[in-house]
């Protein structure tokens, strides 16, 4: 059995595509057999929701009057960079405000950042706009300053350089102090472990060798139409794979893109972490076109099927040490407990499940709905036999 991707869009626009989440697909495949679920289900939706700091926002003011070349541009107090050109700026995700005291005293609280300034954007709200320049002839202002939104602003769009990771660590702490990370706060001596992920229902565990998503794959963004643009920085699907081919730790990312008009802001959430910083909590949902078997079998893929390694943040993490302190499952992290040493630990997620299943359903509406046709990728991103590993920073020179 094969099937084309123009072959699917038929179907989508007559109303007769059979569109499964990938949570059903996987009781589909379960209870029916991979032959079965690949005749019966055209597309199957995926989800993940969670911070996501590799994340940022271009934005193009226009131009005041009298010109201003923007050098340094605050959004509610938070730096955006404007080293780009005149009116335009980028605000990353993880960037604080100005003048927050950042882990002093610790553990810092990180109330807002740039996260929370994408969030206010997309919830229609005004933002503070300051610039300030050196003046030159042709932009002869030092100074602007007005409140903006989305309706008064040129373009705003996303760009992602990393967003969907393919597997992560799960983070616990071996030593006696309590530790605070971008995973969560980790209580001593293995007192939890926490970790972020949608298990089955994630975009990269549902086509581990990259199939079908590829530069130009039509995604929801924040709940609005966005697209695959590159692979995504720290992409490395080269790592060790199970038998079925999930990686066994992080490997392929994919950097996104999309227009911040027609994002939602249940899927585009600041967040704030104590003890580390701030981040955007951001939901993305991915289809995945049923072209064969293979395909089926691909996304039939279980909670139990899935194992992350569970990595030391007290000291082999931080210190960038080999090693893990053993592998779990995704079945056992949703029940809430995992087993490390012998050891029964709880385990605490720092994503959302249920917003990761929001979206998913959201797009499979969409796509029933004839309002969201997917796209044959223009171009492969690097899989697991042609991509390089990540290298590591050069050490320091003496």
């Amino acid at each position: 059995m094969q099937r084309s991707i123009a072959e699917i869009n038929a179907k989508i626009a007559q109303g007769g595509a059979v569109v499964v989440t990938a949570e059903e697909m996987t009781r589909i495949v379960q209870e029916r057999g991979v032959p079965c679920a690949a005749r019966e289900v055209d597309v199957v939706t995926t989800g993940t929701f969670g911070m996501m700091c590799s994340s940022g926002a271009f934005l193009n003011f226009g131009h005041a009057r009298p010109r201003i070349k923007m050098q340094r541009v605050l959004l509610n107090g938070v730096p955006a960079y404007g080293g780009i050109a005149a009116a335009d700026a980028y605000i990353g995700a993880a960037e604080l405000r100005a003048g927050d005291p950042g882990n002093q005293p610790f553990p810092g609280e990180f109330r807002y950042g740039g996260g929370h300034v994408i969030e206010e954007l997309v919830s229609g709200r005004k933002v503070r706009l300051e610039a300030t320049s050196y003046g030159t002839d042709c932009y002869p202002s030092k100074s602007a300053a007005s409140w903006i939104s989305l309706r008064d602003i040129n373009q705003a769009y996303l760009f992602n350089p990393r967003n969907c990771y393919q597997n992560y660590n799960v983070a616990a702490n071996t030593s006696r102090q309590t530790k605070y990370t971008y995973l969560g706060i980790l209580k001593p001596r293995l007192g939890n472990v926490s970790y972020s992920g949608a298990g089955e229902l994630s975009p990269l565990m549902n086509d581990p060798m990259l199939r079908t998503i590829g530069i130009g794959t039509r995604v929801l963004l924040g709940g609005g139409t966005g697209y695959v643009a590159w692979e995504g920085t720290q992409h490395d699907p080269t790592v060790a794979r199970s038998g079925r081919g999930i990686p066994l730790g992080g490997a392929a990312t994919l950097a996104l893109i999309g227009n911040l008009r027609g994002m939602r802001p249940e899927y585009v959430r600041g967040a704030s972490m104590l003890g580390y910083g701030v981040s955007l909590a951001l939901g993305v949902a991915v289809p995945i076109p049923i072209l064969d078997e293979d395909m089926a079998f691909r996304t039939g893929v279980g909670d139990a099927d899935i194992l992350a390694p569970v990595v030391d943040y007290a000291e082999a993490y931080p210190a960038r040490k080999p090693g893990v302190l053993g592998h779990v499952s995704f079945a056992d992290l949703k029940r809430g407990e995992v087993t490390v040493d012998g050891r029964a630990i709880p385990a605490n997620p720092i994503s959302s499940l249920v917003m990761a299943r929001a979206i998913a359903e959201l797009l499979k509406e969409k796509i029933l709905a004839g309002a969201f046709l997917l796209t044959e990728p223009v171009a492969p991103l690097p899989g697991p036999q042609e991509a390089r590993p990540t290298q590591p920073l050069p050490e320091a020179e003496p």
